[in-house]
């Protein structure tokens, strides 16, 4: 970091001296909450809680680990996200290993595991689940953890994103009851599944330049577009829903802002039956919830 930084009140090479002129520079490059941020890659770089640091500002760290500092903070200027810096982001109270071949969980995406919980009750159920487009396992791995005689399958188009899922159920004590494998969600799959769940792309192609930085710049782009409506991969799905779900089974998709009547005309297409669908914490429809016809599980 440039030495010019001297309105820092603590000695350079201090925890409070890193601190200050990360935010700065942090807070330069218009990243919302620069100081909490700052604490958060200083506190991963030592090996600590970001709350510690606090304590004792005038704490020295160590050349290496200031310059291991340095490098992630200009990593975050350049709008890197934070979870690829850290190398992990927390989804359902669990966890997860996040890498550029995936998305990065978002609190959004728990509002499918919300209409979960409302639309199959009985959490002792043993459910066969899948989760199309698994990227972290993120859905996956959270519905299993609440359903303790649940097992699932996760498939992604990509190999890399498919082992990090594996990984991940591995961390959280789940790999028994959880498979992933490289594949798209038109695989022959044996079998059919109480549970059906996905988060496909949903950006229309033209809108992707125009995201955050963090986003269109860093994370994948099969992941995030829908094609020239947003609603390609849709249309897929809900086509192969019938012949993926037992009857009376379950499919909860996330939905792209508006994209709720949409999606659901498509389900109503391929003889699905709208349950209906569940806003996220910022009032968008986020979780479409269907049912094969034949009587409805839990």
């Amino acid at each position: 970091m440039s030495p010019a930084a001297t309105a820092c009140a603590d000695p350079a090479g201090t925890v409070g001296f890193l601190l200050c002129r990360g935010g700065q520079l942090l807070r330069a490059a218009a990243i919302e909450a620069p100081r909490m941020e700052a604490r958060l890659l200083l506190g991963h770089v030592l090996e600590c809680r970001a709350e510690d640091l606090l304590r004792d500002p005038r704490a020295a760290v160590a050349p290496e680990r200031a310059r291991g500092f340095a490098a992630l903070v200009q990593r975050r200027v350049a709008h890197e996200p934070m979870a690829f810096l850290l190398g992990w982001q927390e989804f359902w109270s669990l966890r997860f290993a996040v890498s550029p071949a995936t998305l990065i969980p978002r609190a959004d995406s728990e509002t499918l595991v919300e209409a979960v919980l409302e639309a199959l009750p009985d959490q002792g159920a043993p459910l066969r689940v899948l989760d199309l487009g698994t990227g972290t396992g993120c859905l996956l791995l959270a519905v299993l953890s609440e359903y303790p005689n649940a097992t699932g399958m996760g498939l992604d188009l990509n190999p890399a994103a498919a082992g990090l899922a594996a990984g991940n159920a591995r961390a959280l004590g789940l790999a028994g009851r959880a498979a992933f494998l490289a594949a798209d969600w038109s695989a022959p799959l044996a079998g059919r599944f109480d549970l059906v769940l996905s988060n496909p792309p949903y950006i229309e192609a033209a809108a992707i330049p125009g995201l955050m930085p963090e986003v269109a710049g860093h994370e994948p782009a099969t992941a995030l577009d829908g094609g020239p409506d947003g609603l390609v991969a849709y249309r897929a799905i809900t086509a192969d829903l019938p012949r993926l779900l037992r009857p009376g089974g379950v499919a909860v998709l996330e939905l792209g802002q508006g994209q709720g009547p949409a999606v659901a005309a498509l389900a109503r297409q391929a003889g699905l039956v709208t349950l209906g669908a569940r806003p996220d914490l910022g009032g968008v429809e986020r979780a479409l919830v269907l049912s094969a016809p034949g009587g409805r599980l839990g």
